[in-house]
């Protein structure tokens, strides 16, 4: 049988598990409870199939770096890396269209991809390459396979697919897509048994894919491949990039998958699967996975709960304590605290919404801000000064930059630093320090063995993350105004 290439869709903010998630560090990035996150674990079992050798990505140049981190804890089987960049969310119709275009390119016509989706659980690896088995079969016949879960509620938050006739592999044409019902109908639909969640879960072989996209959604396809032909390609030893153009990318129709396609072509056929599956959609959902004490509550941190009945409670770095309270949800960040009728979980996505409105950096950002160089947290904000703690990783630089309204005092506080600022260049020992003038060209990377954690003070009439000016920089980024360094 043709290569199998797991493809992982890892974007989107999650906005209804803020302030967890955000969109600098969304849902996929999540840790569980046992410390692997919502990306390592589909990373793992897509890994863990016969005969993959190879994993494509699907992501951002902004959340890369932390992707790139994520995998290097889990691929112990040293499998090579490949990533297309997305310069903006278009949905999952260009994204998986560029992605079908590019193994066609690079892997030849008959490679299978396998679309996951980062942010999903899946409890029952057996039963999942099981399901793969067979919908690789039928992907080989000339189908469009998707993974359908048998419902065991009436689910009001999912699309539905209604199974047709029975085809080989334990497979099903799929007749037709149904966006999400309401409570009535779903609980028909669990009821008849003749309808399966959508997980939005695929397996495709590139050549009968694009066949289709060109028969139904030519748009899409005509944008993808003109972004790929643009594309700046990055080939390393394990890895390799490419980033698609912003000019041509952001023109794409903005649709999904079964929108642009599955509910138009006649080729598409289903899976049935019980895996354990979850999208974890909510915060009720994911309290859903986890034992409850005998009142009900479910607790990760340090809590004391009094006369409290039903509650979850997520404080990994805070004492929570309740009292006489039922039904809640309480999530604490070092910078945001949500706290929601657990019944109304769903609701949550409409805060993050009016941050975003506010242009608030609680909807993006979290107070420690992951970049490809290592951390910065913002200990304190304050009228004309802010004060950072930045940690850089061993061997890793910031770029050459400049600031138009704002000075920096550098502080190490452990490890050595090499500075550059202005015309010298220099190294910085343990409790040694310097001062950047405002309009000082300047860069700061960690010459040692450990990491470097320093103490940067900003003060200035502006201290936005826009006043930058990149001159140089190892990671790729283009010198422009965005987040810091």
């Amino acid at each position: 049988m043709s290569e199998l290439i797991p493809c992982i869709l890892a974007g989107g903010a999650g906005t209804r598990l803020w302030p967890v998630s955000r969109e600098a560090r969304p849902k996929p990035f999540m840790r569980m409870a046992d410390q692997q996150s919502l990306l390592q674990k589909t990373f793992l079992r897509a890994s863990q199939l016969p005969q993959v050798k190879r994993l494509l990505t699907v992501t951002n140049r902004e959340l890369l770096f932390s992707t790139q981190d994520d995998y290097r804890d889990v691929n112990q089987a040293a499998l090579h890396l490949e990533f297309i960049l997305e310069p903006c969310g278009r949905n999952t119709a260009v994204a998986i269209a560029a992605a079908a275009l590019y193994v066609q390119q690079e892997h030849g016509d008959q490679a299978q991809l396998l679309v996951l989706p980062a942010d999903h659980l899946i409890h029952d690896q057996e039963a999942f390459a099981a399901a793969v088995s067979n919908a690789r079969r039928l992907a080989s016949a000339g189908y469009l396979v998707t993974f359908g879960i048998q419902p065991d509620r009436a689910e009001t938050g999912f699309g539905y697919i209604e199974l047709g006739k029975p085809l080989e592999h334990n497979g099903y044409q799929a007749a037709r897509f149904v966006e999400k019902p309401d409570a009535v109908t779903a609980q028909g639909y669990l009821d008849g048994g003749c309808h399966l969640w959508n997980a939005g879960m695929f397996c495709l072989q590139v050549d009968h894919l694009l066949n289709e996209l060109h028969l139904h959604a030519p748009a899409v396809l005509d944008s993808a491949r003109d972004s790929l032909a643009a594309s700046r390609r990055l080939h390393g030893k394990d890895s390799q990039q490419c980033e698609l153009p912003s000019e041509i990318f952001a023109n794409a129709p903005d649709i999904s998958i079964d929108h642009a396609l599955f509910e138009l072509s006649h080729k598409v056929a289903v899976i049935p699967c019980t895996l354990g599956w979850s999208d974890i959609g909510s915060w009720q959902a994911l309290r859903e996975l986890e034992p409850s004490d005998s009142q009900g509550n479910q607790v990760r941190g340090e809590s004391v709960l009094h006369d409290t009945h039903n509650c979850f409670v997520d404080a990994p770095t805070r004492l929570v304590g309740l009292v006489g309270v039922h039904d809640l949800i309480v999530v604490d960040t070092p910078d945001a605290l949500l706290i929601a009728d657990a019944a109304r979980s769903q609701e949550v996505k409409y805060i993050a919404q009016e941050l975003k409105r506010r242009g608030h950096d609680a909807y993006r950002l979290h107070s420690t801000v992951s970049r490809p160089w290592g951390t910065y947290s913002v200990i304190e904000n304050g009228p004309r000064y802010k004060i950072k703690r930045i940690v850089v990783r061993p061997g890793a630089s910031l770029s050459l930059q400049m600031h138009h309204h704002r000075s920096e005092h550098w502080i190490v506080v452990s490890g050595m630093a090499r500075v550059t600022n202005g015309e010298r260049d220099f190294l910085l020992d343990t409790n040694q320090s310097t001062f950047i003038p405002s309009g000082h060209n300047h860069r700061l990377s960690n010459p040692g063995v450990i990491d470097l954690v320093m103490i940067e003070v900003q003060s200035g009439e502006y201290l936005g993350e826009d006043d930058i000016v990149r001159f140089d920089d190892v990671y790729g980024r283009v010198p422009q105004a965005e987040a810091q360094a």
